[in-house]
């Protein structure tokens, strides 16, 4: 209940008292163009220049809370002095496929995710209070994955995309019981050939309404900056659904470049929270 609390206050700054912005450095906005994603998340989505079909998806599977871990012996103690341990497991599936083309070429792009939780969840069965229960992070594992795709005579070999999020509390020694998942996930793409690396970008001010910039007390997933071993070649800011292009990139990198970007936009299983 504690970590919900917070989460709604999360949401309310970010939707009312504050202005979001992530920070692009000039040295690389000035070398980059800057194209807008529209319908991120829906069946519909366009970028400038490309062409997208209809994002077909399959069912997203979201099992209801079960039990996990079953606390016998804790409970035989807790119990006696009005409090319930339970193990809770929370999980999702989801898939999707799409074609993005620009004036010669098209790419077609199949995409898996899925993602397990689980906690422990203590209860005050004694109390009516909105505070009766908390919830302790104990595992967090997240796994997205697409295949990239199409006529390897004219944009060479498929690509494979994965970004992954693993938590483990036991593993991490982290003994926090207010433990956050971090909603940033790393990852790669590569033909076999070139890798493309993803990283997270995260936001940590906020500008208030008198144009005052303040520290954020936590971090926001803000975007992800796709880079290769000679350098950053595109940016996605996810607060405002653009994607930076280096302008160096070839037609076919170009492409290969808002494949991925496009497929990051259309998870669902994962909530980026823009």
């Amino acid at each position: 209940m504690r970590r919900n609390l917070l989460l709604m206050a999360v949401t309310c700054l970010v939707a009312g008292c504050a202005s979001l912005k992530m920070t692009i450095p000039d040295a690389f906005t000035q070398q980059a163009t800057k194209q807008h994603v529209k319908g991120a998340k829906r069946n519909r989505m366009s970028l400038d220049q490309f062409t997208i079909s209809r994002v077909k998806r399959g069912i997203t599977i979201i099992y209801p809370p079960g039990w996990g871990r079953a606390y016998y012996l804790e409970n035989l103690f807790l119990n006696q002095l009005g409090i319930s341990m339970d193990g809770v497991v929370e999980n999702q599936k989801g898939k999707f496929h799409y074609s993005i083309a620009d004036a010669n070429n098209r790419l077609e792009v199949y995409a898996h995710e899925m993602s397990i939780k689980e906690e422990t969840q203590y209860t005050l069965f004694t109390s009516n209070s909105i505070f009766n229960n908390f919830s302790e992070l104990q595992n967090y594992y997240y796994i997205f994955t697409a295949v990239i795709g199409g006529d390897s005579t004219k944009v060479g070999k498929d690509w494979q995309m994965i970004l992954t999020n693993v938590y483990d509390r036991k593993a991490s020694g982290d003994h926090n019981p207010f433990t956050f998942i971090n909603t940033g996930d790393n990852g790669m793409a590569t033909n076999g050939t070139d890798t493309i690396f993803i990283k997270p970008i995260d936001v940590k001010q906020r500008i208030t309404k008198d144009g005052q910039t303040k520290d954020l007390p936590f971090k926001l997933l803000a975007g992800y900056e796709l880079s290769t071993s000679g350098g950053v070649i595109a940016v996605m800011d996810l607060i405002k659904k653009d994607v930076w292009f280096y302008n160096e990139l070839d037609a076919s990198e170009r492409l290969v470049v808002g494949a991925i970007s496009t497929a990051i936009f259309a998870r669902r299983v994962h909530d980026q929270g823009w």
